[in-house]
């Protein structure tokens, strides 16, 4: 029997045991890494949208103040009423059927999914997590989830 067992290849069952324990401890060590990894690619990809927001808006409201754009509705101060205004384009001032278009599309909130974000008014508080009636002078998220530092995601 014993010149049987020293042919047969395998591996023991210590040997099982140890090596499951192995692949225990670096599962257990690169889980916590690539949540760490999403949630920073999810941060730069909401800085991303957050700048090309804002730099779309500023656009409008340079162009508004030096007279590229027909005078703004009273309460606007020069900034647009919707983000979409932004996307369908507004009318050149003195030119009947030529739009400025300031964004491609609205992007993605990529905490939220979607494209719907929190906007504020001139003349909401600068902290209010609502409002943006009379016109759009920021944007944020609406997501309720902090930052690694504890700042909320809504005040970048």
């Amino acid at each position: 029997m014993s010149g049987k067992r020293r042919n047969q290849r395998g591996l023991t069952l210590v040997e099982l045991i140890v090596a499951f324990t192995i692949m225990l401890i670096l599962t257990t060590m690169v889980v916590p890494m690539a949540r760490y990894k999403v949630r920073r690619d999810r941060e730069r990809e909401l800085r991303y949208a957050l700048r090309e927001i804002r730099t779309a808006i500023d656009k409008y409201k340079d162009m508004a103040d030096t007279g590229g754009l027909p005078p703004a509705k009273l309460g606007t101060e020069g900034y647009p009423e919707t983000l979409e205004m932004l996307v369908d384009g507004v009318k050149k001032a003195g030119q009947v059927d030529q739009k400025i278009k300031f964004l491609r599309r609205i992007p993605k909130d990529p905490f939220t999914n979607s494209t719907d974000w929190g906007k504020r008014s001139m003349q909401d508080d600068p902290k209010s997590m609502g409002g943006g009636g009379q016109n759009v002078f920021d944007v944020f998220t609406k997501t309720t989830e902090k930052a690694r530092d504890g700042s909320a995601y809504s005040d970048w």
